[in-house]
């Protein structure tokens, strides 16, 4: 869509309205006057205006101390989408009280911060599955956190004296009151970008600092983490803002263009499920030597090696490497990644882990030992048979790791996902809708296979999706953008698509972690996105490791991600 312009304004310049002018010269603030640029904003953006007295009081305890708490609940586009009463998330019925929910936002400010318009927004998404996520917070009246906890995230947040902002999403498996699924992609990333927007629109009058905005998100919501991130003010989404009433949008039809900015400071995500469009030949090229049926589980009743699943593993394993080596990403020493070489970038990175966790004392199995694995509350003692040690004590080191047999260790204390892993519905006997396929197509339509493959290989007739339905190959499909828009709807949500491109102001600090026993999207993927990461100029800096034995999870080492995150910050004053 190179036909949309975009206006890029000074950082810490906002064009709101005169009241809003007059309400933040009034202010006790480290915006000037002089930033704030008074032109008339049009009635979208005056339907947005923050109302600083309209919170509710709340008193939580942090650490054992009650700290007094402002929450504001906000609707963040002027043109919300009216939900059906009855909707579904994770397989359970849910009844909606308000049916602007997924676009709604609730924004926590500690009493001490309330002044303060340079603290961090801590600005978290739930997609997990990249499911629909009705706005919801564990910061009520009389609850209990601990900012020593490696696992409270929010606590610390609140701590740390940073605004915390939970933003509700559409996303995959919700209707509209009219009845059209209204969650299709890119919605949950429109969506985020809106509620930036509207904390851009108001930055003069809010506390906290938009220029200091860290979202947050675990698996779907780390997917979601990575895509917002990475695409900061692309003129890519300026139409689906617009639909919505967000806020900066002006013009109409191919003269859209924006007055405010949506890129963001810094990036905290966990296991990310990212990059969906190519996820599952990543997670086909990684584990089909290894797929069995001791670690892959039946479909319809038809055992894995039964079935057309080997099979379907190999063909979309075989694509991955033409996917990969297009990329032209590169090594530290600057030689190209290729699926020739990927596998020994994994080598390094647990190799780096595992000897980090040596020398902090902790006791890693050597050869022939045994592992203690916990996964969804089972703890499994598993044989060590792919890692070799040298030597003894915190000054061990890492003499062998064999990838395969790794690979097969992950898959031992919970089965790999079925063939097909994402693009999982109307594929190799698969009788339900599942996996990500209803995050895409038409919205028309409950879900629309998203890779060739799957495309191709459609196996229902009549669901809108496929050769079978459409008459068309899966290239010819995607070029046919008058009748669809599923190749806009892969790229918008795909962190990639903007690392790999100069169209997007992409967040300069990144925070990435997968656990060393997460099966739930490919290290293949998690290594291309720490890469592509890497490669691209205005990242400043990225952290990323695979964490020992940690299986699919998030805020599981909120010291750590807050101490990075304080440092971040101090080393980037405003």
């Amino acid at each position: 869509m190179k036909y949309f312009t975009f206006t890029r304004l000074n950082p810490h310049a906002l064009v709101i309205s005169a009241a809003l002018v007059l309400s933040a010269c009034g202010s006790d603030n480290n915006k000037s006057a002089a930033e704030v640029v008074a032109t008339p904003v049009d009635a979208e953006d005056q339907q947005l205006t923050f109302d600083a007295s309209d919170y509710t009081s709340l008193t939580v305890n942090i650490d054992g101390t009650d700290k007094a708490i402002r929450q504001y609940r906000i609707v963040y586009v002027a043109n919300p989408i009216e939900m059906a009463t009855t909707q579904s998330r994770f397989g359970q019925t849910i009844t909606l009280e308000d049916p602007y929910v997924y676009q709604t936002m609730i924004i926590s400010v500690p009493e001490a911060s309330v002044e303060d318009q340079s603290t961090a927004i801590y600005f978290a998404v739930d997609n997990s599955g990249w499911f629909n996520s009705p706005v919801s917070t564990t910061i009520t009246d009389g609850a209990e956190f601990v900012s020593t906890s490696d696992t409270d995230n929010i606590g610390a947040a609140l701590k740390a004296g940073y605004v915390v902002a939970n933003v509700g999403t559409r996303s995959r498996g919700i209707r509209a009151a009219d009845g059209h699924w209204a969650g299709k992609a890119p919605a949950p990333v429109v969506d985020s970008k809106a509620a930036i927007r509207y904390l851009r629109l108001n930055d003069a009058v809010m506390p906290g600092s938009a220029e200091r905005i860290v979202v947050n998100g675990t698996s779907g919501g780390g997917g979601l983490t990575s895509a917002v991130s990475a695409s900061g003010n692309s003129a890519d989404y300026l139409p689906y803002l617009n639909a919505i009433g967000a806020a900066g949008i002006t013009g109409s039809g191919d003269k859209l263009s924006s007055t405010l900015n949506d890129d963001v400071f810094a990036a905290i995500a966990y296991c990310p499920i990212n990059n969906l469009g190519n996820a599952d030949i990543g997670y086909e090229w990684q584990y089909n030597a290894v797929r069995s049926d001791s670690n892959t589980g039946a479909i319809n009743g038809v055992a894995y090696s039964a079935g057309v699943q080997p099979a379907a593993s190999a063909e979309m394993a075989s694509m991955f490497p033409t996917y990969l080596n297009n990329l032209n990403l590169k090594k530290d020493d600057g030689t190209a990644i290729t699926d020739q070489n990927l596998n020994d970038l994994l080598v390094g990175e647990l190799k780096a882990e595992l000897e980090r966790q040596i020398a902090a004392g902790v006791t890693v199995p050597n050869l022939g030992e045994t592992f203690n694995v916990t996964q969804r509350g089972t703890t499994y003692s598993l044989t060590n048979n792919w890692l070799t040690l040298r030597g003894t004590g915190t000054t061990a080191t890492v003499s062998n790791i064999d990838v395969e047999k790794f690979l097969a260790f992950v898959a031992s204390s919970i089965n790999l996902k079925t063939v097909v892993a994402f693009d999982a519905t109307a594929e190799t006997g698969n009788p339900s809708v599942s996996g990500e396929t209803n995050l895409f197509g038409s919205d028309y339509y409950e879900y629309g296979n998203f890779n060739a493959w799957t495309w191709t290989n459609n196996e229902v007739l009549g669901d809108g999706s496929g050769v079978d339905d459409t008459g068309l190959s899966w290239a010819d499909y995607l070029a046919d953008t008058d009748s669809n828009n599923l190749a806009a709807q892969i790229n918008l949500i795909n962190p990639i698509n903007y690392l790999e491109t100069a169209d997007a102001d992409v967040a300069p600090h990144w925070y990435v972690r997968h656990g060393m026993v997460d099966r739930d999207t490919a290290f293949a993927m998690q290594l291309t996105l720490y890469y592509a990461l890497k490669n691209n100029a205005k990242v400043e800096d990225v952290s990323f490791k695979i964490p020992y034995l940690v299986p699919h999870s998030g805020n599981y080492d909120v010291q750590e991600a807050f101490a990075w995150l304080k440092t971040t910050l101090a080393n980037n004053p405003l």
